[in-house]
Order: structure tokens, then sequence, then C-alpha cells
């Protein structure tokens, strides 16, 4: 029995993790939702996830914070940054952190899909 990857999503809006959730399980990807950094990192979860998707502004820890505190640890997955404010210096402070893309909210669902699949070794 083959277990296919987990994906964690990690952000402040429900609407936006039920949907991202939706989407993947179509893909056939087990997914984990948290609505804070916070959260998941005291889930313990992030040796278990192959994908991190997280929104960049959120209440009290950010993605990027979070995701520099995964590196330090040893357990950063391949992580698609997601944001409504999309500036050049979050790109390169992204790209430098080691991140797969920062994709813009709203964003296509086959911009997604690609980098999932580049992310999961799926291309």
């Amino acid at each position: 029995m083959q277990i296919s990857p987990v994906v964690s999503i990690v952000d402040d809006d429900k609407a936006v993790r039920v949907a991202l959730s939706s989407l993947i399980r179509s893909l056939g990807w087990q997914v984990r939702m948290y609505e804070s950094a916070e959260e998941f990192l005291a889930s313990g979860q992030a040796a278990h996830t192959s994908c991190l998707i997280s929104d960049i502004r959120m209440p009290g820890m950010s993605g990027i914070e979070m995701h520099e505190r995964l590196r330090a640890q040893g357990h950063a997955p391949a992580t698609i940054f997601i944001s409504a404010y999309p500036t050049p210096a979050l790109q390169a402070k992204a790209a430098s952190n080691g991140a797969l893309v920062l994709l813009q909210k709203p964003y296509q669902a086959t911009a997604l899909t690609h980098w999932l699949s580049v992310a999961l070794g799926n291309p």
C-alpha cells in the first residue's frame, strides 16, 4: 500500500484553508490544516509534511518566520508561500529562505497544481 504525500496548509483564513484542502484532496494527496504558524509548529507534524503551503502575513508569527524556524530545526519541507501582498522584497526573502515560489492571491489553480507537482516530485 502506497501512502500519499502529506500537504500541510497554514493560513489564518478558514475559507482559504478549506478551498486549498479540497483542491489538494482532489489531486489524491493527504491534507492537514492549521490556522497559525504556532499551531503548525506545536503539532509536531513538520517531519511528516512533504509540502507546506503557507500564507505569509498572519497574526503572530509570519509564514517566513515559521519557515526559518523549521529550517533551523532541520524540518523545512518544500514550501509554497501565498500572499495578497507579494512585494519584491518579500519575493526575495522567500526565495533566499528556500521557498519554491511565492504565489499572489488570488492565484490560478493550475499554477498551484504545477508547484505542488514540483514540490512532491510529480512534474
